[in-house]
């Protein structure tokens, strides 16, 4: 299983995290093509070699022309982001991370996600740092992430609300439940955007799983600390005693007989948005002989904190039940084909470096054939069978 550890040693920000993916192999050219992609102007991107303390970092910037941002709420950023040209799970992933950096900032300040004003995490700056980083992550194939606890720093920092103690509010609200602690440079270490990225990415925290390391990568800070190398550390390798492509997952299930049927899809919606990776429904016959439903959701064991509520919340459960268990997943990437009727992205599945299998982005199929007035299943059978053409399958 391809695995990534963040050493968060002197604490993490977005772009201490794009810096060092960079560092550790990602193509700054191609991620430079995808940031550029986003639908917001007035900034450039930057990767250049600094030396922290003797140690070798990439130091990632993003340039922006203040004058020209405006104002921006969630909706603004999620816009900007969906309008990008990036993989699919690249969106999703990057969109997560602003949501729940709105739902943060929201509890702190006391209002709503829709009417939050994003300052500093909502910054072009802070957007680019976590699409580079969500696409750096997807190009490298990472399939499961590590992290150790948190350096937090100490004292205080300068925000748009003035002069907080660290770790800032929204910071706090992100690492609940997660190992972290504070250190004695006087200085914000953990930013809420690098907590947002870690704090989602990583399924466990702890000292470096055991793995076959095969690239490093430093991501330099923004500033120079008197004792130590400002930087984080990202290892890339992978773990061993695991099949490849195995990943842990929170099983939780629950039984529901008295709901009803019309309220099962907003609770399947609900939770995907509340993080989960998967749910679904299986009739069973339940206690006394009633038809009931067996709800099974399937989240990582970070998000389980943010699943659970809307279980009690969205539905008429007494109760849950959680378990650990293993997935094997297939490397993925997205590709395009064309097709008579126009470009379909194609979803490729490889296991152990070769493909098994490929699948039509359906929504894209259906678009197409409303279109063109075609069946969906023309245009579905003749994107597989492009996609077939440019890289057969089980070669």
């Amino acid at each position: 299983m391809k695995t990534l550890y963040f050493d968060c040693a002197c604490g993490a920000s977005g772009d201490m995290i794009a810096g060092a993916l960079i560092d550790a192999g990602v193509d700054f050219e191609a991620l430079s093509e995808a940031v550029y992609s986003l639908d917001v102007s007035g900034f450039r991107v930057r990767a250049e070699k600094v030396d922290k303390r003797g140690i070798a970092a990439t130091q990632f910037s993003v340039d922006v022309d203040e004058a020209k941002q405006p104002r921006r709420h969630l909706k603004h950023v999620l816009e900007i982001i969906a309008r990008g040209d990036l993989p699919e799970p690249v969106k999703a992933a990057s969109e997560k991370t602003f949501r729940r950096l709105a739902e943060c900032e929201a509890r702190v300040h006391g209002t709503t996600i829709e009417q939050v004003h994003f300052h500093e995490v909502g910054a072009v700056d802070s957007i680019v740092d976590v699409v580079a980083a969500h696409w750096a992550l997807n190009t490298l194939g990472v399939e499961n992430v590590v992290s150790s606890a948190l350096n937090v720093g100490s004292g205080t920092v300068n925000t748009a609300h003035g002069v907080l103690p660290v770790p800032a509010p929204a910071t706090a609200a992100l690492i609940q439940d997660v190992p972290s602690y504070g250190s004695g440079v006087e200085l914000e270490l953990l930013t809420p955007t690098g907590a947002a990225l870690v704090t989602q990415l990583a399924s466990s925290y702890g000292a470096m799983p055991r793995m076959r390391v095969a690239a490093s990568g430093y991501g330099s800070g923004q500033r120079e600390l008197p004792d130590r190398a400002n930087v984080l550390r990202v290892l890339l390798g992978e773990a061993e005693g695991s099949v490849r492509g195995t990943q842990p997952v929170t099983v939780i299930e629950f039984d529901i007989d008295d709901m009803n049927p019309e309220l099962f899809p907003p609770l399947v919606e609900d939770l995907l948005r509340a993080g989960a990776r998967d749910a679904f429904l299986t009739p069973v016959v339940g206690k006394k002989g009633r038809p009931a439903y067996l709800v099974t959701v399937l989240c990582d064991a970070a998000n389980v904190a943010a699943v659970a509520p809307v279980v009690f919340d969205s539905s008429t459960t007494f109760g849950m039940r959680m378990r650990e268990e293993q997935r094997i997943c297939l490397e993925r990437e997205w590709k395009t084909v064309d097709t008579a009727w126009g470009c379909v992205r194609i979803k490729v599945g490889r296991f152990d470096g070769r493909v098994t299998c490929m699948s039509p982005e359906f929504e894209d199929c259906r678009r197409l054939a409303d279109e063109s007035g075609v069946p969906v299943l023309a245009v579905y059978e003749a994107a597989r069978a492009a996609a077939a053409r440019r890289e057969p399958a089980h070669d």
